[in-house]
């Protein structure tokens, strides 16, 4: 049975906002019904959320469900990483689609830093975040997908996850399962895990659906299961 990312991911909405304006975005649609903030162009922090992080039972958290990482503020990012260094029982992912507008480094070997990619003419993103932000694991995100992407660099990627645009938008796009397969065998010939978000369920049908998470997301999960709910 396919399995929802949510149930191995959770999402921390540290900062929510965006001033990228993309026609699919999910996050701005959410803002907009739930009133969460005046203006999605104009990000805010929540640091009162930072507490999450003092959870003993360890986590995967996304931290950027509602926001880019490139657009957080100097001073959102150092209370963050601070709070993150006092709280190493979690892994804490990040996602940007504008990694040339961030220089970033970090010792801290749970923080995954990804990119999201949606066409071909996107895939130089993968390059601009390695030379962007180092330090701590890189992952790439391709969802939605626009076009096939065809060859990808993915030297020191640790992670790909792969998806379809969701929701109701006219004209939305649709991943060809050929564009699916063909990301996935990259990624396996370089030993890397493939995760297929359960959207891509109708494309690929269950029988084939790969969903595999990284070893430091797993130990995670394992050691969810020894703690008492």
């Amino acid at each position: 049975m396919a399995v929802c990312i949510k149930d191995c991911i959770q999402n921390m909405n540290l900062v929510i906002g965006c001033p990228i304006g993309c026609s699919y975005c999910y996050a701005r649609n959410n803002v907009r019904r739930f009133h969460m903030i005046d203006d999605f162009e104009k990000p805010e922090f929540f640091p009162g959320k930072l507490r999450l992080m003092e959870k003993k039972r360890p986590q995967n958290f996304l931290l950027t469900g509602m926001s880019d990482f490139a657009h957080w503020q100097t001073e959102w990012r150092d209370q963050v990483f601070s709070k993150m260094a006092e709280n190493p029982q979690h892994q804490y992912l990040f996602l940007t689609k504008r990694p040339e507008d961030i220089v970033f480094s970090t010792l801290l070997d749970n923080a995954w830093f990804g990119v999201t990619v949606t066409s071909s003419r996107e895939k130089g993103r993968i390059q601009t975040l390695r030379e962007h932000i180092s330090g701590g694991r890189y992952h790439v995100t391709f969802e939605p997908m626009f076009d096939d992407i065809g060859m990808v660099d993915l030297a020191g990627i640790d992670w790909i996850v792969i998806g379809t645009e969701t929701g109701h938008r006219k004209g939305k796009a649709v991943s060809k399962p050929e564009w699916v397969w063909n990301l996935t065998h990259q990624a396996h010939a370089l030993g890397i895990p493939v995760f297929m978000k359960e959207d891509l369920l109708s494309i690929i049908g269950e029988e084939q659906m790969v969903q595999e998470l990284p070893p430091a997301f797993c130990r995670v999960l394992e050691e969810q299961k020894t703690w008492q709910k």
